[in-house]
């Protein structure tokens, strides 16, 4: 008898609200949805060739962590950040996204910092090409597969939620002076990883997230961006 597949070799199907939420998370994470910007629900699941369902149940999810806020006549909005509000999430980024960098440091293969270079390959392209939408993503992808080294997902789930609420403003910032003066302090952290230098690379996360809330202060002609 043809010995059965283990429980891990199955194939397993993405349940379709999951689907639906992650694809919503990406659009405020990456700036598709502005602040302020109010959309219907309706709309929502148009553009997400989704079921009302799954998209009422995105929507709570996403309201619950802050990256959106319901309004009248079942309209939701990404909310507009304020100063203060700025301020909390610069604080809380660099005291975390310090922390996670120290604890992946020890753990960086060298075949992680091939993968970490292109990735950083394809931001300094995409910076060159003025290509927004994929320094965003590169950006991204370049802090969480860092992230994923530290081994501590409490961290990580904290960080993507302080993303979610920063990624729309910077969306905003990369819309108004282009893309050559985005902050990119990678070159610093591969050389830091390479040295073995956990030190070194903390610091060069948190240049990088402070050029990043420069940015936005710098973009600030009113209390609200």
């Amino acid at each position: 008898m043809e010995k059965l597949r283990e429980k891990g070799d199955l194939p397993t199907k993405v349940p379709s609200h999951e689907v639906t939420y992650c694809r919503l998370r990406d659009m405020i994470l990456f700036g598709q949805l502005a602040p302020g910007q109010a959309v219907t629900i309706q709309g929502l699941a148009a553009m997400l060739d989704a079921g009302m369902t799954p998209v009422r149940e995105a929507i709570r999810r996403l309201t619950a962590e802050g990256a959106l806020a319901l309004q009248g006549n079942r309209r939701v909005l990404v909310p507009v950040l304020t100063r203060s509000q700025m301020e909390e999430l610069a604080f809380a980024r660099a005291t975390i996204e310090h922390k996670l960098a120290s604890l992946a440091a020890p753990r960086i293969t060298a075949q992680d910092v091939i993968a970490l270079t292109r990735i950083d390959d394809d931001i300094n392209a995409a910076i060159a090409a003025g290509d927004v939408n994929a320094y965003l993503r590169g950006n991204f992808r370049f802090h969480f597969t860092l992230y994923e080294r530290a081994e501590a997902p409490i961290l990580v789930a904290m960080t993507h939620t302080l993303w979610l609420r920063f990624g729309p403003s910077l969306r905003v910032v990369c819309g108004r002076f282009g893309t050559l003066n985005l902050p990119d302090r990678h070159d610093e952290a591969l050389a830091a990883m390479r040295a073995g230098d956990a030190d070194a690379l903390a610091r060069a996360v948190e240049d990088d997230i402070a050029q990043g809330v420069e940015q936005i202060r710098l973009s600030l002609d009113s209390p609200e961006i």
